[in-house]
């Protein structure tokens, strides 16, 4: 057996651990932060809907949510998510809340870039819980000016398709939260309806309405550990395609971040959905 180990070597072989997690959290942290700086990588996703007609296969939504304009992540983040979006050439934008942390007066120039959005059938918008938190009335006004149409508990018919949106659940403090009644009442149960609303834990209320498709973000994939797993045990689904009952809900990781911008397993993107007819 080799001998015990000094006290001089066992003080050399703690400060090498110490050296060498502190080097792996430093190497962690800049890849982190060098992959949310670089931008959104584009996924693809199809989802095929009982209700969508043959003329709508093949309709291409971009998702994008959790811009998260601010501070660090600026005009430039949001000419990287524009260029993304433009370069997957979609019929429709969906973004589905959290684009900025701040006010119109201090992140409206960071902002600009959106009105260079480019679809078929335009780019639509609706709010997060963090527009709530500078107000959320500036921001649907603004994005309306850049060209983007903001859904506050509204809805809209499109080609072979309803698209409907409602406000985020934290603007009820403003009496101004989701009313799926006044979105989605009225409307021809025959034709298919995707939903925008940016957290997913308003897919309950999003089946008992007979919503095919809730488009959302929110969670950032869990952004990095260990939120990972306070995103998980908060909401239902943290990224990708689930069902629920006969209501599909897709998750977005994002496209920016909150607090400091590391994302580590849980890159940024920005989703192109494919919608997809049973009777193709």
């Amino acid at each position: 057996l080799p001998p015990p180990a000094t006290p001089p070597r066992r003080l050399f072989l703690a400060r090498a651990v110490a050296a060498g997690a502190s080097l792996a959290a430093t190497a962690a942290v800049g890849y982190g932060t060098a992959t949310t700086l670089r931008g959104p990588v584009v996924k693809r996703v199809t989802v095929p809907l009982a209700k969508l007609p043959r003329a709508a296969h093949g309709f291409r939504i971009a998702v994008v949510s959790d811009i998260h304009l601010g501070p660090i992540l600026g005009r430039a983040h949001t000419r990287r998510v524009v260029d993304a979006v433009n370069s997957t050439s979609p019929d429709l934008v969906a973004i589905v809340g959290d684009l900025v942390d701040g006010s119109v007066a201090d992140l409206g120039p960071a902002a600009e870039p959106l009105r260079e959005l480019h679809s078929r059938h335009g780019a639509y918008f609706v709010t997060g819980n963090h527009e709530y938190y500078s107000g959320a009335r500036q921001w649907t006004d603004h994005v309306r000016e850049l060209g983007v149409h903001p859904l506050e508990n509204a809805r809209t018919a499109l080609p072979g398709f309803d698209l409907a949106g409602v406000n985020d659940i934290t603007g009820q403090t403003e009496q101004a939260g989701p009313d799926y009644d006044r979105t989605l009442s009225g409307r021809d149960p025959a034709r298919a309806v995707v939903l925008m609303a940016h957290q997913p834990v308003t897919i309950h209320d999003t089946v008992r309405f007979g919503v095919d498709l809730q488009l959302s973000g929110h969670t950032h994939g869990g952004q990095m550990w260990p939120f990972t797993y306070v995103a998980a045990a908060t909401n239902p689904t943290v990224a990708g395609l689930q069902r629920y009952g006969d209501t599909q809900l897709y998750v977005t990781r994002g496209a920016g971040a909150w607090g400091p911008p590391v994302r580590l397993g849980a890159p940024p993107d920005i989703t192109v959905v494919e919608l997809a007819s049973l009777r193709a």
